[in-house]
């Protein structure tokens, strides 16, 4: 048996996204996870890859546009080599304008968006049209963006598995640890940094959210009452979700998930004769900073961390996947400063992370561990 290039702790969004862009460009990967592919919050239900509100730009918003913008080529190289669908679509969203304050700020945003979106995706004000599929709106006018996506989380993770594969990888419950390691471990990883820093690094928040029976798959989200409506290709209807800091089970659903569903129903009429198919719960991973963790882990010399996902870890697995890659395989680091290890770690500790030898300074090129040069193909749109 070939000898292992990289060994990849985990098989939820990131972990697969990472070893998928590993094995594309001719690495020999391992994935390891004892509950199998997207057995932790990468195997929830609802999928929605929104972008976040297009002002007051950061590193990172604007490391979510470009992995949104990456989508379709990431998840159609994916079906096309897995055989598989991940149930990717970018079909949109509509948000309702409740008073006219809110429209002069959606109007307004119209603009930054054309300029931070780079001219190739809308953000515009629309006058609603009564139409079942829409949010109702007490100023009349919607907000509709071309850049939203969705995602079938349970596919996706299954379809990266399958590409994976695909390429010659494995993907098992239990192996050694061989070449380099990279651990994508979910909320249960933050728990050893915890520990060892005396403070709380990263933390596990869980959400609770339904599959509803409703046929609507080429329609948009819906995004009102801090509910997200996801149609999925596959004739079902997502809706989700809570948000609790403290629970007891990570993996029951309770009355919290009652009234999540009552909101949906009277905040969107199509879905109230709409059957309830399954309810999900499961915890994602929240890293103090809130954005991903990524980079060097700090406290496995030699060895990487891709963490932190929280709710919008399949928006953001293209991109991650691309520079965790570029670390891994060839010493490169493009990882914003903000999302590096350091970012959560207590004040003054910034430099207990443990460092390669030859390991690469910011934005420049290093030794590369393995040698491998990055595929000629590029993910993002053209």
């Amino acid at each position: 048996m070939a000898s292992i290039d990289v060994t990849i702790l985990g098989a939820g969004a990131f972990g697969l996204g990472i070893a998928w862009a590993c094995a594309r460009r001719g690495a020999r990967v391992r994935v390891v996870d004892p509950g199998g592919v997207g057995a932790g919050a990468s195997g929830g239900v609802v999928g929605a890859l929104a972008p976040h509100v297009p002002e007051a730009w950061n590193e990172k918003k604007a490391f979510q546009f470009e992995s949104l913008d990456m989508g379709e080529a990431f998840w159609g190289e994916v079906a096309e080599v897995s055989g598989l669908s991940p149930g990717y679509a970018r079909t949109g969203r509509l948000q309702p304008l409740a008073d006219a304050a809110a429209v002069s700020l959606a109007q307004a945003r119209a603009g930054t968006a054309r300029a931070l979106w780079q001219g190739r995706y809308a953000w515009e004000v629309i006058a609603a049209e009564g139409a079942p599929w829409e949010p109702q709106s007490a100023s009349g006018m919607l907000v509709r963006d071309d850049l939203t996506a969705r995602i079938h989380p349970r596919r996706a993770c299954a379809a990266l598995a399958g590409a994976i594969r695909a390429r010659g990888g494995e993907i098992v419950e239990t192996a050694e640890m061989q070449g380099v390691v990279v651990h994508a471990t979910g909320w249960q990883g933050f728990d050893a940094l915890n520990t060892a820093f005396g403070r709380q690094v990263g933390v596990g928040v869980k959400g609770q959210a339904a599959l509803l029976s409703y046929a609507a798959p080429d329609a948009p989200q819906l995004f009102a009452d801090a509910l997200h409506i996801v149609p999925h290709e596959d004739g079902t209807v997502a809706i989700g979700s809570t948000t609790e800091r403290d629970f007891d089970d990570p993996a029951s659903t309770d009355a919290q998930l009652d009234a999540v569903i009552a909101r949906a129903r009277a905040a969107f009429p199509v879905l109230s004769e709409a059957p309830v198919i399954a309810r999900w719960a499961g915890v994602r991973p929240r890293a103090r900073s809130r954005a991903p963790m990524l980079g060097e882990h700090p406290l496995h010399p030699g060895q990487f961390i891709a963490n932190g996902g929280f709710k919008i870890g399949f928006g953001m697995a293209p991109k991650v996947a691309e520079v965790m890659a570029d670390l891994v395989l060839e010493g490169r680091d493009a990882i914003p400063a903000s999302f590096k290890p350091g970012a959560s770690l207590p004040p003054g500790q910034e430099e207990a992370i443990p460092r390669r030898p030859d390991g690469p300074q910011d934005g420049q090129e290093g030794a590369s561990p393995l040698g491998l040069r990055p595929h000629p193909r590029s993910l993002r749109a053209q």
